[in-house]
């Protein structure tokens, strides 16, 4: 094998600095978001937990303060001691209404509980759930303050993110009602505590209720944050793979990468834009999950066929059969279709893996970022057997193993890419 040359040395060097920024950016904003709320601001704000009473089903009079509901279910929404959700780490974390004695429902139900706005010349703000099973409106005495999403006849449903809601002037000295109407998708794959409020509102003054607004942001930021700076490392690997292909002894293979690496960069975008912004419903965002998977791992088995000097046609073919056969799965719902076409994807590439292992130039840089990519793409089928968690809570935010896997996939993939600046001469297979 040639000898690093000077401008794959520049380049590593490159790669090396890229990836120890990225790596103390994500640090810093972890840190930074995955610190408790500043006890000042806890202490001047009122967490509204304790007992609420709720009601399956759906009725715009329960809004009023006037309606009974001497006859609906209580159920208690303080959270236990130092709970938080399994996703980004969210604090005062409680169960839903399925671990409440209705397991399994989806549709509407309402929460209510009296208020007391302590007295003064503040103004009151209300900071809304920060996590909701799909989405919730939120009234004071009857009045719609507002909500994530948009409810009704045809819901439609986005992330739930940080809302701060303005009560009434003459709100302060008054005991009012708090009602929140919730909705939860019947499409919603529902945890045994799924459903409903997970977080409870919090009652603060301005300017406290604007600080622990902004905390709230700072935590959702941190939670998604990775799912910004990977694919930001994926779209720069797609320019690399661009500026080398001409150079390069893989230019298949780079062309393929290139399609792969988009998909996974949008694939992953998709959940920090869902997360911070309305601009994409749950069901798009569902939708563009299952789709995109199918042509971003097409993309990987044509892409490492091709590593290989003489890609099996019969490879590709399968590939595209096994495309097929998931978009059917995920067009029809069947997990057996979906199922048996990530198996067999994965068939395919441990066929690619030992026709790599067999010989080759860089067979061993090139087999452990195979595996990378692969373990990203199958984690379920490959990681959970061997008992991997799904998630981490470094500094007290979530990070996935997926998004660890794609943090080791994305310098690994870079210094292939640099690697394959090579004579042609030097890509003879041994």
């Amino acid at each position: 094998m040639q000898p690093i040359d000077s401008t794959q040395r520049k380049l590593f060097i490159g790669i090396f600095a890229a990836t120890l920024l990225a790596l103390a950016v994500v640090i810093a904003d972890l840190a930074s978001g995955g610190r408790p709320d500043p006890q000042p601001l806890r202490a001047a704000a009122t967490l509204l937990d304790g007992t609420w009473r709720f009601h399956v089903g759906d009725d715009p009079r329960w809004a009023n303060a006037d309606a009974d509901d001497s006859g609906w279910e209580t159920v208690s929404m303080t959270a236990p001691p130092g709970s938080h959700d399994g996703d980004v780490g969210l604090p005062d974390y409680v169960g839903g209404w399925m671990a409440h004695g209705h397991p399994g429902y989806h549709g509407y139900a309402w929460y209510r509980r009296a208020v007391t706005v302590p007295g003064g010349h503040a103004s009151w703000d209300i900071l809304g759930p920060t996590l909701v099973e799909d989405g919730y409106e939120l009234y004071w005495n009857g009045r719609l303050l507002g909500g994530s999403g948009r409810l009704g006849t045809h819901p439609r449903l986005v992330g739930t993110r940080p809302l701060q809601f303005a009560l009434p002037a003459d709100a302060a000295g008054t005991r009012g009602m708090l009602a929140v109407r919730t909705y939860m998708d019947p499409g919603s794959a529902g945890s045994a505590d799924g459903g409903g409020m997970h977080a409870v509102p919090i009652l603060a003054p301005r300017p406290t209720s604007d600080a622990l607004h902004r905390v709230q942001w700072q935590r959702t930021i941190a939670g998604y944050i990775v799912e910004v700076v990977e694919p930001l490392a994926m779209l720069a690997l797609v320019g690399l793979a661009l500026v080398c292909r001409s150079r390069s002894g893989r230019k298949g293979f780079l062309a393929f990468a290139s399609v792969g690496l988009a998909l996974m960069a949008a694939r992953r975008l998709n959940n920090a834009i869902t997360a911070w912004t309305d601009l994409q419903s749950l069901a798009t965002y569902t939708w563009l999950a299952s789709v995109m998977w199918v042509p971003t791992v097409a993309a990987w088995t044509m892409a490492w066929n091709r590593w290989c000097p003489r890609p099996w046609r019969s490879i590709d073919v399968a590939a595209l059969a096994l495309a097929i056969a998931a978009s059917v799965g995920a067009t029809i719902h069947s997990a057996a279709w979906t199922g048996a076409s990530r198996m067999g994807s994965i068939a395919l590439f441990v066929v690619i893996g030992v026709r790599m292992l067999r010989g080759g130039p860089l067979r061993t840089l090139a087999l452990v970022t195979l595996a990378a990519v692969v373990a990203a793409l199958f984690g379920g089928e490959l990681l959970d057997p061997i008992g991997v968690p799904g998630i981490w809570f470094p500094f007290g935010i979530g990070v996935s193993r997926t998004q660890y896997v794609y943090a080791v996939a994305i310098p690994l993939l870079g210094l292939l890419i640099v690697r394959t600046l090579l004579p042609q001469r030097a890509w003879r297979w041994e």
